[in-house]
């Protein structure tokens, strides 16, 4: 049978509906697309594609399975190596990873693997009907803190090993980025839920409003009987621009604007956490947050919304997928420019003007590419004379994040680098015996699946770091 040279679209909401509503906008594989696209996997003998992914899935084999019509097998397969299945499926950059290394991509595009494990992990939970089987118990105990991609994971593994398993989470709910940062329209929450109480099944106990660094410090968890513990506390401080204007009213970090509305539900009509709503808002950054922070800033009803970028779509870091969709939703992009000012309207004379301090445009200026960076990029350079001012009410600063201090602070011996980021060896293991990290904790800002893989090797660490006390 020949094989198809393209992969199976996605089918979606349409762009002008999608464009105001929170509902997902990819409406995942029907069985029969599923079963055709798996029939393009070559079934290679050197499996390239499991090579590209951080958590090494056995992608075949799953694949293999759904040929056959056996979902749940396909499952089974997936959640040997990844806790986080139909996460995975929605967010991760499958394009730049496992599908990347596909063979078939040589001569055609490659296998959907992606939107496969989508469909795979979306029929088991839709089906099954059987909780996972707590394991019994090695008597050892472990904490994790932090409920996002690494500290699940890591607890995950660990739970199916035996091991007595506290993730100690500084929000109200557990997720971590997946809850706070990443839109309802690109995952739905109830998808997360769904994910944690199958952690909480194999015995994981999952303590909110805990704030690592103030409720308990990493030594009392060790006093409390806590034998080894895992950081996955990952990257919430919000990097900013520093140009004049950045305290007005209206200007929000991407963290801030994403957190209010996915995690604290600002968008409904009567927030209990408020945001600004309407007008015109520019989103400075090119990565995925900035796409998430403009498309939800759309569906929040603005009128108008710009994504500011300094370098050319060449350059841009946001997935190809999500840029496609924001283009399609009517995002408005402004390619090599760079903001030095947000201007504000201000009344000296009468401090209680509702107005004072508000945003009323954003200065920029345009830039060119010149030489490569150190990293190969052409650095972006201000061309002299050409300032303009953009016409918005609110300003978004999606332009990266850092690990939170906290922890390093109240903490002693562990070693972090100049940017923050906790110090690991190659298992995981940081400066203090007994604690490991992963994630953005670690790296700083960084993928759903390369933090999931940090989880997973440290798991393999404390392992053997208790198995061999």
């Amino acid at each position: 049978m020949a094989i198809e040279p393209k992969k199976h679209e996605m089918p979606s909401q349409e762009p002008q509906v999608r464009a105001h509503n929170f509902n997902e906008v990819a409406l995942g594989y029907t069985q029969e697309i599923a079963l055709a696209e798996a029939q393009r996997c070559l079934n290679c003998k050197n499996r390239p594609c499991v090579q590209g992914c951080p958590v090494n899935i056995a992608i075949p084999d799953f694949i293999a399975k759904m040929k056959t019509g056996d979902f749940e097998g396909a499952y089974q397969v997936i959640s040997q190596s990844s806790a986080l299945p139909a996460v995975c499926g929605r967010v991760c950059p499958q394009e730049s990873q496992c599908e990347s290394k596909c063979t078939l991509g040589i001569k055609f595009e490659p296998v959907g693997i992606g939107r496969l494990e989508r469909f795979v992990a979306d029929w088991h939970n839709a089906h099954a009907t059987e909780a996972p089987v707590k394991p019994a118990s090695n008597g050892h105990k472990v904490a994790i803190v932090g409920a996002g991609p690494s500290g699940l994971t890591c607890a995950g593994d660990l739970a199916r090993k035996g091991y007595q398993v506290s993730i100690f989470e500084a929000l109200h709910t557990a997720g971590g980025v997946l809850v706070y940062g990443i839109p309802e329209f690109r995952l739905p929450k109830a998808i997360v839920a769904k994910e944690v109480e199958g952690l909480k099944a194999l015995g994981v106990d999952v303590e909110t409003n805990v704030v690592i660094g103030k409720t308990l410090t990493i030594d009392e968890l060790f006093e409390d009987g806590y034998e080894a513990v895992f950081v996955g506390s990952g990257a919430g401080l919000p990097n900013f621009m520093n140009i004049p204007g950045e305290a007005y009213k209206g200007v929000y970090s991407a963290n801030e604007f994403l957190t209010r509305s996915n995690l604290m539900k600002a968008y409904k009509d009567d927030p209990v956490t408020p945001i600004m709503k309407g007008g015109k808002v520019a989103v400075v950054g090119g990565g995925n947050v900035a796409m998430d922070a403009a498309r939800t800033a759309l569906r929040l009803g603005a009128e108008h919304v710009y994504i500011v970028y300094r370098r050319s779509m060449e350059e841009l870091p946001a997935r190809k997928e999500e840029v496609e969709h924001a283009i399609e939703e009517g995002i408005d992009f402004h390619l090599l420019q760079n903001p030095v000012e947000v201007l504000g309207y201000n009344n000296p004379d009468d401090p209680r003007d509702p107005k004072n301090g508000f945003v009323t445009g954003l200065k920029c200026i345009k830039m060119e590419l010149g030489e490569p960076d150190a990293k190969g990029r052409r650095r972006p350079v201000p061309i002299p004379g050409s300032e303009f001012v953009l016409d918005v009410d609110t300003v978004v600063i999606a332009i990266g994040t850092s690990p939170n201090p906290l922890i390093k602070s109240t903490t002693k011996g562990l070693e972090v680098n100049a940017h923050g980021g906790i110090i690991v060896n190659e298992s995981g293991l940081t400066s203090r015996e007994g604690v490991y990290a992963g994630g953005d904790a670690v790296t700083g800002a960084a993928t759903v699946i390369s933090a999931m893989g940090a989880g997973k090797l440290a798991a393999k660490g404390i392992d053997e770091y208790l198995m061999h006390k």
